[in-house]
């Protein structure tokens, strides 16, 4: 498996967060997926309101 750095924004509390995440996925599609459901899961956030700006091998 590869490391994937995957970024992005999300809405905070007080607007727009920036994030960078690194991942350890089969491709980018799948790292891209686990980061949806990290910050679902942590921030109660849906799908439409993460903007993916790029995810880097």
């Amino acid at each position: 498996m590869s490391e994937f750095t995957v970024r992005g924004r999300f809405p905070a509390r007080y607007g727009e967060q920036a994030f960078e995440k690194s991942i350890e996925a089969p491709n980018a599609d799948v790292a891209v997926e686990h980061v949806y459901a990290n910050f679902g899961s942590q921030h109660g956030l849906k799908r439409t309101q993460i903007d993916i700006d790029g995810v880097d091998a």
